[in-house]
């Protein structure tokens, strides 16, 4: 697809689209106004710049969003960033309640995303957390005791599945649901899997 061009795949997204039909609208005409290429990349409509993803636009129950991949690397004068959930390092929305707030804050998504565009010409990196960096939790490191074999089996899993692992056997809050969570994934472990492979 061509920059600022309307891509038909976005355009079947639209016509399925229950709710924020006339946001997503509003959303589409201004990243194409910033004469990103359209296309349609993990179910969203997605606005690239020389291959390199800028912005997507994704719907909520209570809010519609334009997210940044590298939305960490932006400045946020007007502080509207946000971290959608404390586990997310690189990505951020602005949200929108509505058609009005994003007719209302054009000119300033319109700098975010040129912006974003200037990240991606510069070549800038998140720095991410290392799987280091994330702590183990206590469950988890009982079992390792009891069982040496699923500490080597865990350890000999790539980065992106130990993180994966070990945030989702950190969130619950109660130890019980660490433990069930961790003794669940215990087979998949041992056979090198990821938590959704």
């Amino acid at each position: 697809m061509t920059a600022g061009q309307k891509n038909p795949k976005v355009d079947g997204f639209l016509r399925k689209a229950k709710a924020w039909k006339a946001e997503f609208e509003a959303l589409r005409a201004i990243a194409l106004d910033c004469e990103l290429t359209e296309d349609v990349k993990w179910m969203h409509p997605c606005y690239t710049h020389e291959g390199k993803n800028i912005v997507l636009i994704h719907g909520f129950k209570h809010y519609c969003a334009l997210l940044f991949p590298k939305g960490v690397l932006l400045k946020d004068p007007h502080g509207i960033l946000v971290q959608q959930t404390e586990n997310v390092q690189a990505a951020r929305q602005i949200r929108f309640a509505g058609l009005r707030e994003i007719e209302e804050q054009q000119l300033i998504v319109r700098a975010y995303i040129d912006e974003a565009v200037e990240v991606e010409k510069a070549g800038l990196q998140v720095e991410f957390k290392k799987e280091t960096d994330f702590p183990v939790p206590e469950e988890l490191d009982d079992k390792f005791a009891e069982m040496p074999q699923l500490k080597s089996a865990f350890e000999a899993l790539t980065p992106g599945r130990q993180r994966a692992y070990l945030l989702h056997f950190s969130q619950p809050k109660q130890a019980k649901t660490r433990v069930s969570r961790v003794e669940k994934h215990i087979p998949n472990i041992l056979d090198g899997k990821g938590l959704n492979d």
